[in-house]
């Protein structure tokens, strides 16, 4: 019999099981421990879908219907290094989001749901963000961008080519 490959590395596993005590039940467990495989491979691949399911002591495919009901995790191939949401609530599309996510398309060659070729950027549009006092409003990473001007645009895509680390907003 074949030996099958691990994804989730030791020190991966340790920190799902750091979330056991925190719930009342190890289902409670699983989106805890999505966020965590996705933040460290950058995206939860089918056999890390098995592996979660192990050690939580669920079927993969409960742990697949919650990663499923999601959209901000992937599947298929990892995320960019920045993940970045353009708002297109009500608020920010009154604003001008709409107009802006073009934009920021435009500057960054891709389209929503698609990655750079560089893999710095993954580009998602969200529903809402929840600052509706700042609209039109961007995430990137967990930098929340409100009041989005083409020049804070311009300032983000100038901060990407800076360096590998967040981008830095034109506040």
């Amino acid at each position: 019999m074949p030996a099958t490959q691990t994804i989730l590395t030791d020190d991966l596993r340790e920190a799902i099981r750091a979330h056991f005590p925190k719930y009342p039940t190890r289902r409670a467990v699983v989106l805890p421990a999505l966020h965590l495989v996705e933040e460290r491979l950058g995206c939860v691949p089918p056999p890390a879908v098995v592996e979660i399911a192990g050690l939580l002591d669920l079927h993969p495919a409960e742990v697949q219907d919650v990663l499923s009901f999601y959209g901000f995790f992937k599947q298929d191939k990892p995320r960019g290094r920045v993940r970045v949401w353009v708002c297109r609530s009500l608020s920010c599309a009154c604003r001008g989001g709409e107009d802006l996510l073009e934009y920021l398309c435009e500057r960054l060659a891709v389209r929503p749901g698609e990655t750079t070729e560089d893999g710095a950027v993954s580009l998602e549009f969200a529903e809402c963000l929840g600052a509706c006092d700042l609209a039109p409003a961007m995430l990137a990473g967990d930098e929340l961008i409100g009041n989005l001007t083409r020049e804070k645009i311009d300032a983000f895509v100038a901060g990407l080519r800076r360096g590998p680390g967040s981008p830095e907003s034109a506040e």
